[in-house]
């Protein structure tokens, strides 16, 4: 693939320094705090239990309550709200996101079980001639057996073991019709939960906590898009091969200073071009974004990415974001090592042209298989040269055998590897592998920065 238009000279600025303060405890407390509100709305709705029917009952008033604060917070984390993708990190908000589903998915088969056992219990009925008459007979129920029934398609399809056998398309627009699940199953709560029906104020509680998330995810997930593509009317410059499989892709636009993008950030695209406008993918910005231009450097993986190479200038983009927290705020010891795989290298390509640093206090260890692999390798020999930085590559031996990185091989190359802070980016098993050696080397986990976007 040649290039189709001549791409904008790289720079070599860097950004002012920023501080990174993780919000996950006061967001855990909050979360917590909110479950116990919960808790005291089902205790204070709650008067004497007794009887094997009005415990079985009781707790799984309980669960569905739990199960519908559970569905809100589901979908407050699929909002894209800044607080979380840029503070928490894209990776972490995915891995709290499948973690809270798993809860909502357990407690929504506890609360179907308990409250069909207790009112047969209590009816002296058949277990499953009670549950069709609570489907079929009670007000709302049938909307919200339908939206239990997509939440539970949902649950499985977002299992790690049948997710990868699915095309992401089909995954995203499955996990899309979580918002009709919580719409169908909201309104039967309100109809047919006991803590609500005598108490104003529960409802209205109930109302908020619903409308409040359903306002973040039309904000940042509606309209915040809009006005960013609106405004800066974002198309493709130019497509260059960078390596074998690997492409890059040139986006240009207007007044792109005004978003805000750092060194290590990402960006969700959707290339608006014959069998690819249907689909948005996160990429990595491979370049610091100056001069009206943005560039994304791709390794053909699947259908979409292999299609970059393809693409045409002027194809209009939309993108979303930016989004990632593997960003210099993260940064606390003045030396600094980044360790990429493959492709990984696009995020920290940026942090290694513009992580503050003295001469000698940066190193680069790029893992590939052969140097035919080493996407950009001249720009990161040209900063490696003009910062006083030192680039290692990693790559396979002369008979094909595999160059793993080591505790005992990271000691070698920085003897004061432990001082030193270190982001990490590349495929799942690399990254794995290293953060191992990484600890073992002496590296303390909160200096080993990674972000992925694997669930």
């Amino acid at each position: 693939m040649t290039t189709t238009h001549s791409p904008p000279p790289l720079s070599h600025r860097a950004p002012r320094r920023s501080r990174h303060r993780s919000p996950a405890v006061p967001l855990l407390a909050a979360a917590y705090a909110g479950g116990a509100a919960v808790l005291a709305l089902w205790w204070q709705g709650t008067g004497v239990v007794s009887g094997l029917d009005g415990w079985l009952t009781g707790a799984g008033r309980i669960m569905g309550l739990m199960c519908g604060y559970m569905c809100a917070l589901l979908v407050a984390l699929m909002a894209r709200v800044p607080l979380l993708e840029k503070g928490l990190g894209s990776d972490r908000t995915a891995r709290w996101h499948a973690s809270a589903g798993r809860w909502t998915i357990g407690l929504l088969f506890g609360h179907i079980v308990f409250i069909t056992l207790g009112y047969s219990a209590q009816g002296h009925t058949n277990p499953v001639s009670e549950l069709t008459t609570i489907v079929f007979d009670y007000q709302d129920m049938l909307k919200g057996t339908i939206g239990a029934a997509i939440l539970v398609l949902v649950g499985f399809v977002s299992a790690r073991a049948v997710r990868r056998r699915m095309r992401y398309e089909t995954w995203y627009y499955l996990h899309v019709l979580t918002y009709l699940a919580i719409f169908l199953a909201f309104w039967h709560q309100l109809t047919l939960g006991a803590d609500f029906a005598g108490s104003a104020v529960a409802r209205a509680a109930w109302y908020v906590l619903y409308l409040g998330v359903a306002a973040l995810v039309l904000w940042f997930r509606v309209l915040v898009p809009v006005r960013l593509n609106v405004r800066h009317r974002l198309r493709v410059e130019a497509v260059v091969q960078e390596a074998p499989g690997v492409t890059s892709v040139w986006v240009s636009g207007r007044q792109l200073q005004e978003l805000g993008a750092e060194a290590g950030q990402f960006f969700r695209w959707r290339f608006l071009a014959p069998g690819m406008w249907s689909a948005s993918h996160p990429y990595s910005l491979s370049a610091v974004p100056r001069d009206g231009f943005l560039r994304i450097t791709v390794k053909a993986l699947g259908d979409h990415s292999a299609s970059l190479a393809g693409l045409k200038q002027g194809t209009r983009v939309w993108a979303e974001g930016p989004y990632g927290a593997l960003t210099a705020g993260r940064r606390r010891s003045r030396r600094v090592l980044l360790i990429a795989g493959g492709t990984g290298i696009t995020p920290l390509r940026t942090l290694f042209e513009t992580l503050p640093a003295a001469p000698g206090d940066l190193t680069l260890l790029y893992r590939a298989r052969t140097a035919e692999e080493l996407a950009l390798r001249g720009e990161l020999e040209s900063i490696a040269a003009g910062r006083g930085a030192r680039l290692v590559y990693a790559l396979n031996d002369a008979d094909g055998s595999r160059t793993d990185i080591t505790a005992d091989g990271l000691r070698r190359m920085l003897p004061d590897i432990a001082s030193h802070d270190v982001y990490l980016c590349g495929p799942p098993g690399l990254a794995l592998a290293a953060y191992d050696a990484l600890r073992e080397a002496g590296v303390p986990a909160s200096r080993v920065h990674h972000e992925s976007f694997e669930l």
